[in-house]
């Protein structure tokens, strides 16, 4: 068996670095990691090869098209039940959530991915319905993750509500929602709060809200946390959000801090 393993990753690295011209060329990490995963084994030199993070953009595009799946039962994570999904909330002017969500999940995906990051997405695009909360909350334990973080907006419609706050599992009801989730969020906020981005000022306390009620967070078994990036109803933080050059600063902000928490 090690040697079949050996021998793939011989062919495989050969591939790698030569190319068409015969010469070496570098083998980038991105290629190398797939056979790395398959093999089990770390790949040297690849900072983070076996640590896994979980992406969880919020909602998706087509749950509004299938009230049938978003609005079906499921546990919530404390003895209770709530509905699969919902669509998520929306700017005023129509510039939707589950799009922002998408949009910055894959931008910290991307970033994180360079960085030698195993990343795994909840959803694979943002045209689809589900998957529902409970889903989403075992995905990390599924994968064995170091950290799941789930990205959303908010849509409070306070005249003076903004800014960005990180949700955690509150009372924890295992040992992962202790410590190491709220440790992960306070990195996440942290790392907001030092990228220039203001704690909000209408929910939780200093940019942090524990939480008793959100199932994505209830049902982890690894450090988990949930941010809300801004208030999508506020002009301010609507404007910020629905920016492209605001959207690749919240995603630089969020990978950088979740470097920092997996160290």
């Amino acid at each position: 068996m090690r040697y079949r393993h050996l021998k793939a990753l011989t062919v495989l690295c050969g591939a790698l670095l030569i190319g068409g011209s015969g010469q070496v060329a570098a083998a980038p990490i991105a290629a190398a990691r797939p056979v790395a995963d398959q093999l089990g084994t770390r790949w040297p030199g690849v900072p983070g090869i076996e640590r896994t993070v979980v992406l969880d953009p919020g909602h998706n595009g087509g749950g509004g098209a299938h009230p049938e799946v978003i609005n079906a039962q499921v546990p919530d994570g404390r003895g209770g039940s709530k509905a699969c999904n919902t669509t998520g909330t929306g700017a005023n002017d129509g510039y939707t959530e589950h799009e922002f969500n998408w949009d910055v999940a894959v931008r910290v995906r991307d970033l994180l991915t360079a960085r030698g990051i195993r990343v795994v997405m909840s959803r694979d695009s943002d045209d689809g319905a589900g998957p529902c909360v409970d889903e989403r909350g075992t995905l990390g334990n599924r994968v064995n993750a170091a950290a799941v973080v789930s990205i959303h907006a908010d849509g409070n419609t306070g005249a003076n509500a903004h800014g960005f706050h990180v949700a955690h599992s509150s009372p924890p009801l295992n040992d992962a929602q202790g410590e190491p989730s709220a440790r992960l969020a306070t990195v996440l906020r942290d790392g907001l709060r030092g990228a220039g981005f203001v704690p909000s000022t209408y929910v939780g306390s200093d940019g942090l809200n524990p939480r008793p009620d959100l199932a994505g967070l209830n049902f982890a078994e690894r450090p988990a946390a949930l941010v809300e990036c801004g208030n999508m109803r506020h002009p301010d933080d609507a404007a910020l959000l629905e920016s492209p050059d605001g959207r690749a600063r919240l995603a630089a902000a969020l990978s950088t801090a979740i470097l920092a928490y997996l160290g």
